[in-house]
């Protein structure tokens, strides 16, 4: 466990939920006043926490139903972004994966509520993988949108996590990576619940052609 999140938790009790390929650590922080979770990057990280803040506090003003940021701290052993908790779990956990129409349902909306933010007031640009792309159909684009980032609760859309990519982007950027996400992890055969939420119909051209270039955010 990184120290710094170790000194944030103090007493609190404290549990290691995510480790990426980059070293970077998320933990959960049980607090008296509520769940905490602290993402630590190490200070060599390609990522940007800050950035992901920044994001993060203009989806929640947009309307986006996102974590909301307690605080962002820097040491010299990295940067730890601190966000409350919001109530509910990710789509791929054992209990969603026994409902599999209504976790992919709630993928779709969460994407369509994002994609309905006005793009036009979105000052953060398109995710790396896909910035020197051309975008025929712009909107507010979670640029990691595979199926673990979406939340729900009581199986209903609850909010969306992982959000240092986000930024103005192709809507078929997200809606093929979302989608193709779903076989990877046990739900390929609820597919048409996806598209059935967001409202919109599979497109292989489309789907194909971002699906080439996808090198998943780490």
């Amino acid at each position: 466990m990184p120290t710094a999140i170790v000194r944030i938790a103090g007493d609190d009790a404290v549990t290691l939920v995510w480790q990426n390929e980059l070293g970077g650590m998320t933990a959960r922080i049980e607090r008296p006043s509520g769940t905490l979770f602290a993402k630590w990057d190490p200070a060599d990280s390609p990522a940007s926490l800050a950035g992901e803040a920044q994001r993060m506090r203009w989806l929640a003003r947009a309307g986006m139903r996102v974590p909301v940021v307690v605080g962002l701290l820097r040491d010299p052993t990295g940067d730890v972004l601190i966000a409350e908790a919001i109530h509910g779990v990710s789509i791929v956990t054992e209990t969603s994966l026994q409902h599999p129409e209504r976790a992919a349902a709630a993928l779709g909306e969460g994407l369509r509520r994002l994609h309905a933010l006005p793009a036009a007031d979105c000052p953060f640009p398109a995710p790396s993988w896909a910035a020197s792309q051309r975008i025929d159909d712009p909107v507010v684009c979670h640029g990691d949108p595979c199926a673990p980032n979406t939340l729900v609760a009581g199986g209903a859309f609850a909010g969306l996590v992982d959000l240092g990519d986000a930024g103005i982007g192709d809507r078929w950027s997200d809606l093929a990576i979302a989608s193709w996400s779903l076989a990877w992890n046990g739900l390929g055969a609820a597919e048409p619940a996806f598209w059935d939420a967001y409202g919109a119909r599979s497109d292989a051209r489309r789907l194909a052609r971002w699906r080439a270039l996808w090198a998943p955010p780490l």
